[in-house]
């Protein structure tokens, strides 16, 4: 019998949820960590099949029988491996690979990455604390990190010279190109990471893979990662999951933050089921890992567009993972704050609310139509419905599709269809707000002509206004009302650009290199009034 390569079983292992596959032939109901069912393997009824989300395994406490999806594959269909693997295979979207056994040399090569990671790391952490290193360890001790959170998550600083290029002249050039701590320059390899605060990142097993640096002088971007390498993929890798791992299942949940020093932060405050993506948006690869440790997350992104964005993509990628089992929802911290500066100024306990006040996947999802579209027209419902049938087309379980789908058309009727607008008892993003004689003017032009409603629709939604008010008639003609709605437009993007050019000027006074950047604003801003007089003139 042949022998296979390890790396794309466990591949199909780690993509694939036993729950999901043995759920398929098995009806299994959670109870506590496991999942129940009665056994495929021999006749019963009370249910002694337990199976195991977290190792992956399913077990009978009847028969005996014990495994994985690849064994339950090849014992339910009677179906030798090769065919319990390609069968699988096909499920996670993976092209079959041409088996043949490891090399020696790969798993040599292999291991000597890992060390050379961990021998890195040690240097690293050497430099923080050397003379050369005081300004990253003042960063890192100004920004709430502890001697115990340096030590734990191996915190260090890189130099602006060649460290590790120079430290590691004895070991094999190739092998140290391929962790990507180095490069080939004319006069040979240098240092990746330059004067950076250094993150090591862990696999799942707690063994460094790759390192995440953060500038330390301003400038951008503000984290640069390893390249991806045979160690390491940035879309299958999530920060701080090795640390997580066990607080995920104490807490049947995972709570999902955008950067790695919040990650740590939330972990060492009370939230230690927290995790982050790195460097990148999430990804199917990154809510795998998740559902596989626990099918309730909590996604709590900056209140900004940035996060209000960075959750309408997580919203699109959770939705084939969903199960009825599963308890998503979203969290936003508002006022140009990230959990970081939460956990400063108000503590766990102004963190618990933000968390403790997350919606479900459900009204998010509403919420997103509501604000997408402009609802108060037929057009803007059309859209809209088309919007939510888009996403929820995406969830593979039947039952809970329809649920759904229920869901919604109930409240499409009552909200939209019944045109009742009062206000609902669900969670809202705070939106711009405009005076009166403004929005009377709006609502009028909106139903006085439908046309100008549907051309900027996405704009009008962003107003919080309910366009089913009685407003007295206004004499206004159609390319004077667009003109109005095109000046209000702008008007609220210049306010946008006046309130960013004033975070920056504070910035400035602090002693940031912004200059370019407010540079840029006044440009922008420049740009933006000469349109509004342009359109005062026609």
């Amino acid at each position: 019998m042949p022998k296979y390569d390890r790396n794309f079983t466990d591949e199909l292992r780690e993509r694939l949820s036993v729950v999901d596959i043995v759920g398929r032939r098995v009806p299994l109901v959670k109870k506590g960590q496991n999942y129940w069912g009665c056994c495929p393997f021999h006749n019963e009824k009370t249910p002694s099949f337990s199976v195991n989300e977290e190792k992956g395994f399913y077990h009978c406490f009847g028969c005996g029988e014990h495994g994985d999806i690849i064994s339950f594959v090849m014992k339910s269909e009677n179906v030798d491996f090769k065919t319990a693997i390609t069968e699988l295979a096909a499920q996670a979207g993976l092209k079959m690979p041409d088996y043949k056994p490891k090399p020696a040399s790969q798993i040599a090569r292999e291991e000597s990455y890992y060390q050379i990671m961990s021998d890195a790391c040690d240097i690293y952490q050497k430099m923080l604390l050397d003379s050369s290193g005081a300004h990253a360890l003042e960063y890192i001790r100004r920004r709430g990190f502890n001697d115990d959170m340096i030590k734990k998550y191996r915190i260090g600083y890189a130099p602006k010279n060649n460290i590790i290029a120079n430290k590691f002249i004895n070991v094999k050039q190739d092998n140290l190109l391929a962790t990507g701590m180095c490069r080939r320059g004319d006069y040979g390899l240098y240092d990746f990471f330059r004067d950076k605060l250094m993150f090591p990142i862990f696999n799942a097993h707690g063994q460094i893979v790759a390192f995440s640096g953060r500038s330390l002088d301003g400038s951008e971007p503000k984290y640069i990662n390893t390249t991806d390498t045979e160690l390491f993929h940035k879309r299958r890798t999530i920060f701080g999951f090795n640390f997580a791992r066990d607080a995920i299942h104490r807490a049947n949940r995972s709570i999902v933050v955008e950067g790695q020093i919040d990650a740590i932060q939330m972990q060492c405050n009370g939230f230690p089921e927290t995790v982050a993506p790195l460097g990148t948006a999430l990804t199917e690869d990154h809510i795998s890992m998740l559902c596989k440790a626990n099918r309730n997350i909590v996604f709590c992104f900056d209140g900004d567009a940035a996060g209000q964005k960075a959750a309408a993509r997580a919203c699109d990628i959770v939705m084939p993972f969903l199960r009825d089992a599963s308890d998503v929802k979203f969290a936003f911290v508002t006022g140009g704050k990230d959990p970081d500066e939460v956990l400063k100024v108000g503590g766990p306990v102004a963190m618990q609310k933000i968390i403790d006040g997350a919606i479900s996947l459900v009204d998010f999802l509403w919420n997103a139509a509501n604000a997408g579209f402009n609802v108060s027209t037929p057009g803007g419902r059309s859209q809209a419905e088309k919007f939510i049938k888009q996403k929820t087309d995406k969830i593979t379980d039947v039952n809970l599709r329809v649920e759904y789908e229920q869901e919604y058309k109930q409240r499409i009727f009552n909200n939209w269809h019944k045109w009742k607008k009062n206000s609902q008892n669900i969670p809202r993003i705070d939106m711009p707000t405009v005076d009166d004689i403004t929005k009377n003017t709006v609502i009028f032009i909106v139903n006085k002509y439908p046309q100008i409603a549907e051309r900027y629709g996405d704009f009008l939604a962003t107003l919080n206004i309910n366009f089913d008010e009685n407003v007295p008639d206004i004499n206004i003609d159609d390319k004077s009302a667009e003109k109005f709605i095109v000046s209000l437009k702008l008007q609220k993007y210049m306010a946008r650009l006046q309130s960013e050019k004033k975070d920056l000027t504070a910035k400035l006074l602090a002693g940031e290199n912004v200059r370019d950047k407010i540079s840029a604003l006044d440009a922008q801003i420049r740009d933006a009034q000469q349109k509004i007089d342009t359109l005062v003139t026609i």
